[in-house]
């Protein structure tokens, strides 16, 4: 079983250049040559992120990589963990759906691969008191996690169905300005925003700790509820090199989700002190359970709701044109799936999804 791990937080500049223009994938100390001795995973300290916390911080992906390293990387948003996995400084990364799309498309379809869901749901329009309606929001300043994230697109593409005008600057009928988790939390303490859209636990924690109030919950927005918030994306060139370290951890992945639906008495506080060790801050009892309330752990990433999602990019003005066909391989997942006797799960025609 491997023993070390190494957690970095990352911040990097360049995202809306990067998002905008196309990004070439460097080759990754870790993916060269035929063997490897490490894998490089990104993820974010929300709940939203919970199968890697959990996969991380119970060892599930040591006991299933073995004598492969297991590094980790923290990240806000997507397209800081995007500019991670373009650089090869990443093998793989939990992220939102919308990041991975502008990735394969700017990449011509050459950067990454969609090989698992991990969760879905747990993503709000959470704003201040006095803000009751939709029309209420003229005039305000509304946060989101990073400019061209998932909550940020959908939150520019919501607006825009509602007649809003926005703008990548901040400009327009409602201001939109992408901020750090932490530092919006601040933000709206202080009165200097009017609202988030934002994920799981930073929903809960406005609404427990700052009094705020879910305006819009993105369920709504989506047929049974169901949309997704993480994905489990993986280098293109990893994945063709070294396709026994990806099942590896994909059965760390598996193992991480499982765990989480079948101890829900335990799951909770894992999930805190996971948390509190990549943060230096654990949440509330109430936070922690009504952030758990609004999620859903599963590897299926429900593949047949992104040509919607990239309809969001494209009004949202964050992405551009482009096919996604091919974004998904989940042919190793579908593997894993058929040993245990389970279903494969759809790619919906957008890749590889047969064993």
């Amino acid at each position: 079983m491997n023993t070390t791990r190494t957690a970095t937080t990352i911040t990097t500049l360049g995202v809306a250049a990067c998002m905008l223009a196309a990004c070439t994938a460097g080759s990754g100390a870790s993916a060269a040559g035929d063997d490897v001795t490490e894998l490089r995973l990104g993820y974010f300290g929300n709940v939203t992120h919970a199968p890697a916390l959990i996969g991380t911080s119970q060892g599930f992906f040591d006991d299933a990589l073995g004598d492969v390293e297991l590094t980790t990387q923290t990240f806000n948003a997507g397209p800081a963990a995007i500019e991670a996995l373009t650089a090869g400084a990443i093998d793989a990364t939990y992220i939102g759906p919308n990041p991975s799309i502008n990735s394969f498309i700017q990449s011509g379809g050459q950067s990454a691969h969609i090989v698992a869901g991990a969760t879905t749901g747990g993503a709000a329009l959470v704003v201040r008191e006095g803000i009751d309606e939709v029309a209420d929001l003229e005039g305000t300043t509304l946060a989101t996690p990073q400019l061209g994230n998932t909550q940020d697109v959908t939150l520019r593409s919501w607006l825009a169905d509602e007649g809003f005008e926005t703008d990548i600057q901040g400009g327009g009928d409602v201001s939109i300005t992408p901020t750090d988790n932490a530092q919006m939390l601040t933000l709206f303490q202080q009165g200097q925003i009017d609202g988030a859209w934002v994920p799981e636990p930073w929903v809960s924690r406005l609404v427990e700790d700052e009094g705020a109030h879910v305006l819009i919950d993105e369920a709504e927005l989506w047929e049974n509820g169901e949309f997704p918030t993480t994905v489990l994306l993986v280098r293109s060139d990893f994945l063709e090199e070294h396709p026994d370290v990806v099942t590896d951890l994909l059965e760390g992945h598996i193992a991480s989700i499982a765990w989480i639906n079948d101890n829900p008495g335990e799951a909770p506080a894992a999930i805190n002190a996971a948390l509190q060790a990549e943060t230096g801050r654990g949440l509330s009892d109430a936070v922690l359970a009504r952030a758990l309330e609004h999620v859903t752990f599963s590897v299926n990433p429900h593949a047949g709701t992104f040509e919607t999602l990239v309809d969001h990019g494209l009004a949202a003005g964050t992405q551009r044109e482009g096919s996604i066909q091919g974004l998904f391989d989940l042919r190793l997942l579908n593997e894993l799936r058929a040993d245990a006797g389970a279903e494969p799960v759809s790619a919906a025609g957008l890749g590889e999804d047969s064993p």
